[in-house]
């Protein structure tokens, strides 16, 4: 896909001047974020970090000090709070240092975090068991992990045990390669995970890079989107979510052209399934080129097609279950919960889905009204912020695609709502995992998570369509009075 033409006047960024005593608070906000994710991870099994059985001798690494789960809490909400407003503040920032310092900082600490256990949930324990899983023999789609408790590494995970895969046939494979290399070992089949995911993470950043070369403002915000992104490496490089590697063959795709783009989307399919919603903005780009739009989606749609064909029937069982499930941290929680009380018990997940659909195309609407560019970037990107705000079960490290597509174009008021979001959806999933969690800290789960983040999202999605609304009114204004008159 073509570079986004990006206008500097849509940045608003001061001129280039030495850092302001702000600047500086900001950026050091990112850094210390970051170092306390490293932290995290480097003190070893805790409330934020599970155990890894396996040898002490191999990777990854860590001081094994069994820190407090209070104070290991603690640090993972400071690291939020402060990733998030550093964030803020370094994309505002007048000082614009050097893009390869950023870049190369950030790629500096997802390689790090490879070597160290992951740390904020406990997925890569279910990665590591349905890799396992394939090279038992077994099919992941169909077995469930807790089907043999005997396996060291089946019998490690924490709270899916009985839940069959619901990743992509490409997530799999990677997840079975690593199963392949670690063998009974949960540390090594982890640590080949890492090492992939923080190929992907440096990959994309590197990508992105190259994509935005052109433009130093835009290259510079690309680095802290993304490899710079203290909310990023938090979830996806010490928390080493499968997201990463649908990521980075999105990124790829829009950076491609042709029937490599379109393999490159299928790819990003097989995946995880939602990350389809990036094609599109390709789509939308090649509309009056019909012979280009029929090579990327028919290499696309081909793709996915083999890759989930030779998976099997069963290989979106679990994905249509996912879809009807409703997450605590979301606002349709409360109007689950009102659903309920209304006509009684009931999951009521058609009347969810169909909010759900509904709220996703106004937003998107909207937001595509409101887009600064029709480029395929910022049209994908359009769509997965909408779709984000929408959904009826989303997670914080579901953001990293928005993060990612926003750093290939100028929305700065969009990335502001994209931070918020992930702010607050991260304060509400401390830690993700229910094993070590300090029963004094219940009230995490049952009022934060519950409560307060589920009505807090509401407030920011109504706060996004109504600037989304005026956003789009100033721009049709705009272009009116710019149209030459008869």
């Amino acid at each position: 896909m073509t570079r986004d033409a990006s206008v500097v006047d849509d940045l608003r960024v001061p001129a280039r001047g030495g850092p302001r005593v702000l600047d500086v608070v900001a950026f050091a906000a990112v850094g210390l974020s970051v170092g306390l994710t490293v932290l995290i991870g480097l003190l070893g099994p805790s409330a934020m970090v599970p155990a890894l059985p396996g040898p002490a001798w191999q990777p990854p690494f860590s001081l094994g000090a069994r820190p407090d789960g209070h104070l290991v809490i603690a640090m993972a909400a400071a690291a939020i709070v402060l990733g998030g407003a550093g964030l803020a503040g370094a994309l505002r920032s007048r000082w614009r240092p050097d893009p390869r310092w950023p870049l190369v900082a950030g790629c500096a600490a997802a390689v790090l975090l490879a070597f160290l256990p992951p740390s904020g949930s406990a997925d890569h324990l279910n990665y590591a068991a349905y890799g396992r899983l394939v090279t038992l023999g077994h099919n992941p789609y169909v077995t469930v992990p807790s089907a043999l408790p005997a396996d060291p590494v089946l019998g490690a995970v924490e709270e899916w045990g009985g839940v069959t895969s619901v990743y992509g046939p490409v997530a799999t494979a990677v997840q079975a390669l690593a199963g392949f290399v670690g063998g009974d070992s949960v540390r090594l089949t982890v640590f080949a995970m890492a090492l992939v995911n923080a190929a992907a993470f440096v990959g994309t950043a590197l990508l992105l890079d190259r994509f935005t070369r052109a433009d130093a403002d835009l290259r510079l915000r690309a680095a802290l989107l993304w490899a710079a992104n203290p909310l990023m490496i938090y979830h996806l490089a010490a928390g080493m979510h499968v997201d990463t590697l649908a990521v980075a063959c999105m990124v790829a795709a829009l950076a491609a052209r042709g029937a490599a783009s379109g393999l490159l989307l299928g790819v990003g399919i097989g995946v995880k399934l939602n990350a389809g919603l990036v094609a599109l903005g390709p789509a939308w780009e090649l509309r009056r080129s019909p012979g280009r739009l029929a090579v990327v989606a028919g290499t696309a749609t081909a793709t996915v097609l083999v890759i989930y064909g030779l998976a099997g029937s069963h290989v979106l069982d679990q994905v249509g279950a996912a879809s009807r499930k409703v997450s605590l941290g979301t606002p349709w929680q409360p109007v689950k919960t009102g659903l309920q009380a209304m006509f009684g018990p009931g999951a009521y997940s058609a009347w969810t889905q169909v909010g759900s659909l509904l709220l996703l195309v106004v937003l998107a609407w909207l937001l595509l009204r409101a887009a600064p560019r029709h480029s395929a970037p910022a049209v994908a990107a359009g769509i997965v912020v909408a779709w984000l705000f929408a959904a009826t079960y989303a997670l914080p490290w579901y953001d990293g695609l928005a993060f990612a597509l926003l750093a290939m174009v100028a929305w700065p008021a969009l990335e502001g709502f994209v931070i918020a979001r992930t702010v607050v959806l991260s304060l509400g999933y401390l830690p993700a995992r229910e094993a070590m969690r300090p029963e004094d800290l219940l009230w995490l789960k049952t009022v934060l998570r519950e409560r307060v983040v589920p009505w807090s999202l509401l407030v920011l999605t109504v706060a996004l369509a109504w600037w989304a609304a005026r956003a789009g009114a100033r721009a049709r204004r705009r272009s009116a009075s710019a149209a030459p008159r008869p």
